[in-house]
């Protein structure tokens, strides 16, 4: 049997460069080796408040973008987070099992605190155990995760081998993967901090429905550094060398030849570049993603046999761990 890879993207507004690079890309390469499970963690969003018409429209939107980068359904499982009811069931199971110390120490519930002050909710503190569930109930060999969710991976590790101890060995312990690049695609504003589609600064992101003229004006408006010379040195010059990482990742041309493809030209015929590198890139995956999202019946019968393939194999790891933990078999 082929080793499982779990992973999933929340529907809080469109997929970006960044998770296209980081996550998408990288799952559509990983879904031939791995048994793939893909899905769109809905239940995690509602952390933050979320209109309920829009939710349900970007649901889709994330499940057709899935398809358009190139998850294959006939290959790979792609459903629906709350589909699939047993996520909640084992999560509490593990609540009982982590300690408030563990939750408390975790960045996000911290970063996520202070931008909505106004709503610091249960779930929101609650929310790694619910993403240890979410890995745990398939048994997941490998995760791929950004840079701000390994402290989390690392929390669903522990409970792995904590239930283990306490109930004899049930849970696979997962292993990460981070890719070595495209891990973290830069703000194209503030190079100093990663790209995030929920950026106020709408110049700062580039989205996978952007045209591409969008794409174009935004490039050409880059934050770069002092001086004209395209050189990778993040620390010293973050903005370019986060152009340089996007070129690279559109063209699989060497950093070494970029820096001697621009020697001596500046940054305005970069940019000009990166950006049509970027529309070559993104074009045909709009295009593709507009075609499948227009065919909603088509994207309800992909989640509905995903969601029917997830729950099976879920029902399978929560029998098992409910006979464990005590309960009375109905």
């Amino acid at each position: 049997m082929k080793p499982t890879i779990l992973s999933g993207m929340q529907p809080t507004n469109d997929l970006t460069l960044g998770q296209y690079f980081g996550a998408l890309r990288n799952w559509t390469e990983l879904q031939r080796e791995y048994n793939g499970l893909f899905c769109v963690v809905d239940l995690h969003a509602i952390t933050v408040r979320q209109e309920p018409a829009k939710l349900r429209r970007r649901t889709l939107d994330v499940v057709a973008m899935y398809l358009a980068g190139g998850i294959d359904a006939s290959v790979s499982t792609l459903f629906v987070q709350s589909h699939v009811p047993e996520h909640c069931q084992l999560q509490w199971i593990l609540s009982c099992l982590t300690s408030f110390g563990e939750c408390s120490r975790m960045t996000q519930f911290k970063d996520k605190s202070s931008q909505h002050a106004d709503n610091v909710n249960v779930g929101l503190f609650t929310y790694p155990i619910l993403m240890a569930a979410d890995i745990l109930i398939y048994n997941a060999d490998l995760v791929p995760v950004g840079e701000d969710q390994k402290q989390h991976l690392e929390l669903t590790r522990n409970l792995a081998e904590r239930f283990n101890h306490i109930y004899s060995d049930t849970f696979t312990v997962p292993e990460p993967f981070i890719p070595k690049v495209g891990a973290k695609i830069m703000s194209l504003q503030e190079p100093e901090k990663k790209m995030s589609k929920s950026d106020p600064n709408e110049r700062a992101t580039l989205f996978l429905t952007d045209t591409d003229d969008q794409i174009r004006s935004k490039l050409r408006r880059a934050v770069t550094d002092s001086g004209s010379e395209v050189i990778y040195d993040q620390e010293h010059r973050p903005g370019v060398s986060n152009l340089i990482t996007l070129y690279h990742l559109a063209t699989n041309k060497s950093v070494a030849d970029i820096e001697k493809e621009f020697d001596g030209r500046g940054y305005a015929p970069f940019k000009e570049a990166v950006g049509e590198a970027l529309v070559d890139l993104i074009s045909p995956l709009r295009q593709k993603y507009l075609e499948i999202r227009s065919d909603e019946e088509s994207l309800n019968k992909v989640i509905k046999m995903g969601a029917e393939h997830a729950r099976e194999r879920a029902r399978r790891t929560l029998r098992k761990v409910y006979k464990k933990t005590g309960f009375v078999e109905l």
